[in-house]
């Protein structure tokens, strides 16, 4: 269900429900306005939140350039994760009261504004004992790792998985996960100027094995594996020759995963890898997981979340906190390569 918002066409005010919105696709610095909305009482199954802070993914920018693969009616406001507190609620919303702290579990909500107007059913409450850059951040990379870790191969302590974009938001999730787990994991960078400083981050965060593209495809890489097991999962999110690569170090009947495609350029799978090394290959995408798994589940993965983030096993990803006013900043930071700090709007 997309959120009930309309546009108010008055001069903006600062008392009045804000929003990102854009009435056409494009480059988000182009085509976003803050803009004040309508926000009405709720009724029925719906549910009013106050938003609390939102974070700017790919995902998101995807759906503002219009290339990505489920697209809101225009209008829309931006964004699709953040956290906020219920403020109000429809005569037949049961699942929530006000005070909850909530976070969006449907694409395409609205989540880059000031309050908002949502299904019941669209929300999942979370608790408000953890930091709000967490919750905000906790319904996509986090879960994403969570379900890449479980679905795909039965991972006992002292196995280990193997990953490109090791740095990225889902990557850093996977290390703290498996970590948590006693799960080893080799992790894929690309080469660059301050890789030491990245290298020891990683190892913070709980990684076992931290190496280059440019590493992964010498010979001594075998050396790795006298003292470490062949990789059972291999996590990919880039495609191209670093996919290839990794294929080759998958142990025999082991999985490779694609849950995107950051080079913009094929998966290629060696023929020998299929026929001699039994690999499977598949793929995972947020929005059609969440489409197809069911309520008890989900709020199932998100306490598991909740409880690491609580013990001090799953951290929130490095950011930079914006006002929504300064909203073009985080958008360029957001686009910035080698960055690797999330951007927050801060409602």
């Amino acid at each position: 269900m997309w959120p009930l918002m309309r546009l108010i066409r008055r001069p903006l005010s600062t008392a009045a429900p804000r929003g990102l919105v854009y009435e056409k696709h494009g480059e988000p610095t182009q085509v976003l306005r803050l803009k004040n909305i309508e926000v009405p009482s709720p009724t029925n199954y719906e549910v009013k939140v106050k938003m609390l802070a939102a974070p700017i993914n790919p995902s998101d920018i995807n759906m503002i350039q219009g290339t990505y693969a489920m697209l809101p009616p225009l209008p829309a406001v931006g964004g699709n994760e953040g956290v906020g507190v219920v403020i109000e609620v429809g005569n037949h919303a049961s699942s929530v009261r006000p005070g909850d702290w909530v976070i969006p579990v449907n694409a395409g909500l609205g989540t880059w504004c000031t309050e908002g107007l949502y299904s019941e059913e669209a929300l999942v409450r979370i608790p408000s004992d953890i930091s709000i850059v967490g919750a905000a951040t906790i319904s996509v990379n986090p879960c994403t790792a969570y379900r890449l870790l479980s679905d795909y191969e039965t991972l006992r302590p002292g196995d280990s998985v193997i990953q490109n974009a090791g740095n990225s938001s889902v990557g850093q999730a996977v290390i703290q996960i498996a970590a948590s787990l006693g799960i080893t994991t080799i992790n894929v960078v690309r080469d660059r100027p301050d890789l030491p400083g990245l290298v020891e981050r990683l190892r913070d965060l709980g990684a076992d094995h931290v190496i280059t593209e440019e590493q992964l495809r010498k010979p001594e890489m075998k050396d790795l594996f006298k003292n470490c097991p062949r990789p059972r999962l291999a996590l990919n999110c880039v495609g191209g020759k670093s996919t290839t690569e990794m294929l080759r170090h998958l142990d025999h009947g082991g999985t490779m995963v694609t849950y995107g495609g950051m080079a913009k350029q094929p998966v290629t799978i060696p023929v020998q890898c299929l026929l001699y090394n039994h690999l499977f290959a598949s793929g995972f995408m947020f929005l059609v997981f969440f489409f197809s798994i069911d309520r008890e589940e989900i709020t199932k993965m998100i306490r598991d979340l909740c409880d690491l983030m609580r013990r001090g096993k799953l951290l929130p990803p490095p950011c930079t906190e914006w006002p929504l006013e300064d909203f073009s900043h985080a958008l360029r930071n957001s686009q910035t390569p080698f960055l690797s700090r999330k951007q927050i709007l801060i409602m």
